[in-house]
């Protein structure tokens, strides 16, 4: 039997990982946090509403479109009330989650946070292509990044393009031909955009450099999606070597 978590004491807010979309997809040590919180923050439509709702909270809040001080101050507020406080992200808080402004404001007003990983979307988009995306032979490893943009002002995907790596980005749906056209592999690398990974609108495109940007916009794909190139995404992993493990 799961034991409900001690009524907050000790001033504390909870960072949880959503996971990716699939309501399923949450920790149990998340989706117990979630279900017995007294208020909950979550980060708007990048949330499963099937999470919110099955929440007990008495204060439920989406967080899109909040300033950081009024997130922040809400979480203060019930946190010193000793309220079991949840902030609710995304697949997992550490990739661009921005979180660290959020706890850098809640301890110097001395709150306490801990932070409860979730699965990425990177991971349900690799499950949905039915891939790893480290495969000896192919790519040993796996970058994860994303474009230039109001955010940022210059990025690197050119140089890791030549690294012959797995590369996944985020946040970059909206940017898939500026993005194609920086990558120096070769045009016939493939690639895959995974729109929603896990949710039951889920949609796989997949196609090369040279082509998956027209193909994704074919497919109607201009949001929440990933972007992943390499070899590990072909349907036939050329050059993949079978693991030790087995032989």
């Amino acid at each position: 039997m799961v034991q409900k978590p001690a009524k907050n004491t000790s001033t504390k807010v909870w960072f949880v990982g959503a996971g990716p979309g699939d309501p399923e997809l949450i920790t149990v040590k998340g989706h117990n946090l979630v279900k017995n919180a007294d208020v909950l923050i979550y980060a708007g439509s990048l949330v499963n509403p099937a999470l919110v709702a099955g929440s007990g909270a008495a204060v439920k809040l989406d967080s899109w479109g909040m300033h950081l001080d009024d997130i922040v101050d809400t979480m203060v507020q019930h946190a010193q009330a000793s309220k079991n406080v949840v902030r609710l992200h995304s697949g997992d808080p550490s990739l661009y989650g921005a979180i660290v402004e959020q706890i850098e404001k809640l301890e110097e007003r001395g709150v306490a946070v801990e932070i409860v990983p979730g699965v990425s979307s990177l991971f349900a988009a690799a499950a949905a292509l039915r891939t790893q995306l480290t495969l000896r032979g192919v790519s040993e490893s796996v970058i994860v990044t994303r474009p230039a943009g109001k955010t940022l002002k210059e990025d690197q995907i050119g140089k890791f393009s030549r690294l012959n790596s797995t590369i996944v980005v985020f946040l970059g749906t909206e940017k898939l031909g500026e993005i194609t056209k920086k990558l120096a592999c070769p045009k016939d690398t493939p690639a895959a955009v995974v729109y929603h990974a896990s949710w039951p609108d889920q949609k796989i495109v997949r196609g090369t450099v040279a082509d998956i940007t027209a193909k994704a916009k074919d497919a109607g794909i201009e949001h929440t999606a990933l972007l992943l190139v390499g070899g590990v995404v072909g349907t036939k992993k050329k050059g993949h070597v079978p693991s030790y493990l087995y032989s």
